[in-house]
């Protein structure tokens, strides 16, 4: 086993999913095999306009000839594993490349880094690591007792674990972790305003009224990442979570038949009647999982 470097890119050709599955040509297939069992780094190359450079981890669970396409193959994500990170990491620090296996012995950006598969150093996926979850500037919980780290359990205190055994990196992400990352990359893709009300609300600790909310919940297997997520406030979350609102695939606001005010509900939809969006289409909801709330939990 051994970790890597996975390119991606939203606009990209190939069938990618990074939260499921990342395929590939065959000519990667060794470089590929190798992190089954391991952790990856994704990597958005910097000729994407805005790009996040490093954006996310993922374990890779398997690796199998693509059923649909010959001569490719799909590394399928273990499911849950997949993180964005809290802040996307640049390729280059302020030192260079924080990336140092990508430089040759002059120092030089070698070829490796123009590679859509690379294996990584343990301190290089540390150093990445440690980057993309840095709390300089959290965007807290609403409520206090969100980030009393010091009340939970003991083995939710320490979020991140590396063990260095024989140059292998085991990492273990808590849920605490999980939830504090979502809410992060949530709110800023929507820029900490409500996708319903188009509300955007700040109380006197400086937090954003507002939460994070998947639309397709963990707990049905709903993965952590910005697409399933939508920036709602109290009211509109709970209506959202409960079926008496959905979003079609165009984020056109739906209202079930079986609300009991109907025009209490209108009220506080935004005047467009569609939910806002991010300025990022790739953190645009997915319709993926927009269908699913539709057909589980939206009311009819």
């Amino acid at each position: 086993m051994g970790s890597g470097v996975f390119i991606h890119r939203s606009d990209s050709i190939y069938d990618d999913s990074p939260a499921e599955r990342y395929q590939f040509p065959s000519q990667y297939l060794r470089r590929v095999e190798a992190c089954v069992g391991d952790w990856i780094i994704y990597y958005e190359p910097s000729k994407v306009a805005e790009t996040r450079g490093y954006f996310a981890i993922a374990r890779v669970q398997q690796v199998i000839p693509d059923p649909g396409t010959p001569g490719m193959y799909l590394a399928l994500i273990e499911p849950g594993s997949y993180l964005d990170f809290a802040n996307p990491v640049s390729f280059n620090g302020p030192t260079g490349p924080v990336e140092r296996g990508v430089l040759n012995e002059q120092g030089r950006i070698s070829g490796r880094a123009q590679s859509a598969v690379r294996p990584i150093s343990p301190e290089d996926f540390n150093k990445i690591f440690e980057l993309g979850f840095a709390e300089g500037a959290p965007l807290l919980p609403r409520v206090d007792a969100d980030v009393r780290l010091a009340e939970l359990d003991e083995g939710e205190q320490a979020p991140f674990l590396f063990e260095q055994q024989r140059d292998r990196i085991s990492l273990t992400v808590s849920r605490v972790l999980r939830d504090r990352v979502f809410r992060r990359i949530v709110l800023r893709a929507y820029d900490e305003r409500c996708a319903i009300t188009g509300l955007k609300l700040i109380n006197g600790m400086g937090r954003a009224e507002v939460a994070a909310a998947h639309i397709r919940p963990v707990e049905e297997n709903g993965p952590d990442i910005v697409s399933n997520g939508i920036a709602l406030s109290g009211t509109a979350h709970w209506m959202f979570d409960r079926g008496l609102i959905g979003l079609a695939d165009d984020l056109e606001i739906l209202i079930s038949r079986q609300t009991n005010d109907l025009e209490g509900v209108r009220s506080v939809i935004n005047k467009t009647g569609r939910a806002l969006e991010p300025r990022r289409p790739s953190d645009r909801p997915h319709p993926n999982f927009l269908r699913w709330h539709r057909e589980h939990c939206f009311k009819q």
